[in-house]
């Protein structure tokens, strides 16, 4: 136990003398000849270290993230999220389908770690159509992507090799409803009275949750909610996510939908459920195959996938919840 803690450098104790320091009677050390510096590269390696840029001594932030570029992209992520829901429509529905193709190529990218091969250009090119055709026919033509989506890719892997047909094919449907489908909800979303605003509300809603949730846990945050999952995840969090949501969605509800406070205090714990489920959901699986992020595509942020684990699960549920608050009214 002692050696682990042991300073980098310092000399074993058993190469020591009596007093802690090393016996230079028994342990001489020869010294490099002049020479030797001139072959070995050393005189030049002291010559060039001023002007060597170097990150021995650069502190990681706590995050371990980049932040101006976390920052950067998350500014670009959401310019094109509020041209999409107040311009131009299919700017949203493009951006729906790239997050969805490009996160279904993450999963079969990381499955692949474990041995499990998804046809990925089926995949990837049905996760980019499902959003669209969500857009263009609302349920119906989501069904209809969906399963030509299924039936495709199964076909394509029936001409494929016969060893680990199964698998492949279970994962393939695995991603498709995990990054699509799930995602597609935002479109279903966009269609009902105020669809834009409510998808403004619903990313709001997630936004705030992970966002209140991380400020508390990392102060007050103790108890683990599941520590063979995600241990940094704590009861306090939770409860931070919970009141912090349930202020933007009263504040929502009643300055930019027009609704009751009760209903957006509904919808604000219903979203950080399935947000929170999200998020162990992809801990899970990251933990499983033995990865730490789905990607790498966003600077300071990781994958595309981990940036919308908890969206994925939040906008089907607030489609879902709205079409029951419709049907209450």
């Amino acid at each position: 136990m002692a050696a682990a803690h042991t300073p980098k450098g310092s000399d074993n104790r058993s190469s020591a003398g009596p007093h802690g320091r090393a016996d230079e009677r028994h342990n001489p050390v020869e010294k490099p000849s002049r020479v030797e510096l001139l072959n070995t590269g050393t005189l030049k390696e002291i010559i060039k270290r001023p002007w060597a840029r170097s990150d021995e001594h650069r502190a990681p932030s706590k995050a371990g993230r980049n932040l101006p570029a976390a920052i950067a992209v998350a500014l670009i992520l959401i310019a094109t999220l509020l041209v999409g829901l107040f311009l131009f429509p299919l700017v949203l529905a493009l951006l729906a389908g790239t997050a969805a193709g490009i996160g279904v190529w993450e999963i079969a990218r990381s499955l692949s770690y474990r041995g499990i091969q998804i046809p990925r250009v089926p995949a990837v090119i049905a996760a980019l159509l499902m959003p669209l055709a969500a857009y263009q026919g609302g349920a119906q033509y989501l069904s209809y992507a969906m399963a030509l989506s299924v039936t495709i890719v199964v076909v394509w892997r029936a001409f494929g090799p016969k060893e680990g047909m199964l698998l492949s094919i279970m994962g393939s449907v695995f991603a498709l409803v995990w990054a699509s489908f799930l995602l597609s909800g935002a479109m279903l979303l966009y269609h009902a009275d105020n669809g834009a605003l409510k998808i403004l509300t619903v990313i709001l809603l997630a936004v705030s949750s992970d966002t209140f949730g991380y400020a508390v846990g990392v102060v007050w945050g103790k108890h683990p909610m599941a520590p063979k999952i995600s241990p940094k995840k704590s009861w306090e969090g939770f409860a931070g996510s919970a009141g912090g949501a349930m202020i933007v969605g009263v504040l929502c509800s009643v300055f930019l939908l027009g609704d009751s406070w009760w209903q957006g205090i509904i919808l604000a714990l219903a979203i950080v459920a399935v947000a929170t489920l999200g998020d162990f959901s992809e801990s899970m699986i990251k933990r499983e195959l033995g990865i730490k992020d789905m990607g790498t595509l966003l600077p300071g942020h990781g994958g595309v996938m981990d940036r919308i684990d908890s969206i994925l699960f939040a906008v089907i549920t607030g489609y879902v919840i709205f079409e029951l608050f419709t049907v209450l009214a």
